[in-house]
């Protein structure tokens, strides 16, 4: 009898388990016993091996079965593949675990020497992110503003280097220069970034007094953005090329800038609609009437209170709310009617609504 484990006791799944999960619990077993999270640890490198080879069997459907119906016996004859095939066999799914360093390992491994060169391939400069505040007016009908930008530029005195006028970075005795270092284990190796030099392959000995080694100082620019009309809070607009700058050559990165929208006093904006109260006279909501009310573009709107109009009521001027972003249309103005109701009367107005009381039916207070 063999002395193996049972593959799915190795795993930790089911017989029944799909593909999905012994993929998941062996990600899960890779992660924790994995030769570079456990260095000089032959425990964790045996139970990651064990692992392997279960994930190996149980990830092929006909080595599955054959398993399942013989047991270790069945795989006798056609042999584990050894650790180096296994890599090449699993290297995508432990690049998806750990990252893209087990790709410059394989690279290593085929002689193509790619950590150095790595390191040194030009990458687009990061994201920026700034806010701006606007007016809901602003927000609803558009606006060109000029963005503060605060952002991290080249050290003029260093030019970037890091390293005192008169100095310059050396090559790290770490990794000797190459910004990476490799990680042994069941027959592979495993480039990771190193972490004395960051992985950039040098470290400073006498830094930059003006920006105390890091090669880059704040600064500040200005930059012109069209803020489409119907933007809302929250929004952002990606400005292209107004970035980091990139690194060895490559492009800049791009600016976001996040829409902050003040509250108003007198409107408010419900998705594409504008929303506003106006007061009323009771005369005016019994009867009705056509009232003048000036919108957020400061623009005089007729707006035709019907006969009987209760307090509250939603009356609805289509169109004239806030553009849609991708300018198909706009939504409509709502005017919220509130019925004012007198707190002193005259005379004449006393005795002319007693009557209407009375023409009611109702009672009434002298």
């Amino acid at each position: 009898m063999s002395g193996k484990r049972d593959y799915y006791e190795v795993l930790g799944v089911k017989k029944a388990a799909t593909a999905d999960e012994v993929k998941k619990a062996f990600r899960s077993l890779a992660v924790k016993y994995h030769p570079d999270k456990n260095p000089d640890n032959p425990e964790a490198e045996a139970k990651f091996k064990e692992a392997s080879e279960a994930y190996e069997v149980l990830s092929d459907g006909n080595k599955r079965k054959m398993y399942d119906s013989y047991g270790h016996a069945g795989l006798e004859g056609q042999g584990f593949q050894p650790p180096e095939d296994i890599f090449v066999q699993f290297q995508d799914l432990f690049s998806e675990f750990f990252g893209a360093g087990f790709g410059g390992a394989q690279q290593q491994r085929r002689g193509g020497g790619g950590g150095a060169r790595q390191a040194k391939r030009a990458q687009q400069g990061r994201e920026l992110r700034t806010q701006v505040q606007l007016t809901l007016r602003e927000a609803v009908y558009g606006v060109k503003r000029d963005v503060n930008v605060v952002y991290p530029a080249a050290c003029a005195t260093c030019e970037g280097s890091g390293a005192e006028r008169g100095s310059a970075p050396v090559a790290c005795s770490t990794c000797k220069g190459r910004g990476q270092v490799a990680h042994g284990g069941m027959g592979f190796m495993v480039s990771m970034p190193c972490s004395d030099c960051g992985g950039s392959g040098q470290v400073i000995g006498k830094p930059c007094k003006d920006c105390r080694g890091r090669g880059e100082v704040r600064a500040e620019k200005k930059v012109k953005v069209s803020i489409p009309a119907g933007i809302d809070h929250g929004q952002a607009i990606r400005v292209p090329g107004h970035g980091e700058a990139g690194l060895n050559g490559g492009p800049a990165g791009n600016l976001l800038v996040v829409i902050e929208v003040a509250p108003n006093d007198h409107f408010e904006r419900h998705e594409n609609d504008l929303v506003s109260e106006v007061p009323i006279s009771f005369a005016s909501a019994v009867l009705g009437a056509t009232i003048e009310f000036t919108n957020l573009d400061e623009q005089v709107v007729q707006i035709v209170v019907p006969p009987g109009t209760q307090p509250n009521t939603a009356l609805t001027v289509r169109n004239l709310g806030v553009p849609f972003v991708d300018g198909t249309g706009r939504g409509n103005l709502v005017v919220v009617v509130r019925v004012e109701v007198p707190k002193k009367l005259n005379t004449q107005q006393k005795k002319l609504l007693v009557e209407l009381a009375h023409a009611f039916g109702e009672k009434h207070i002298d």
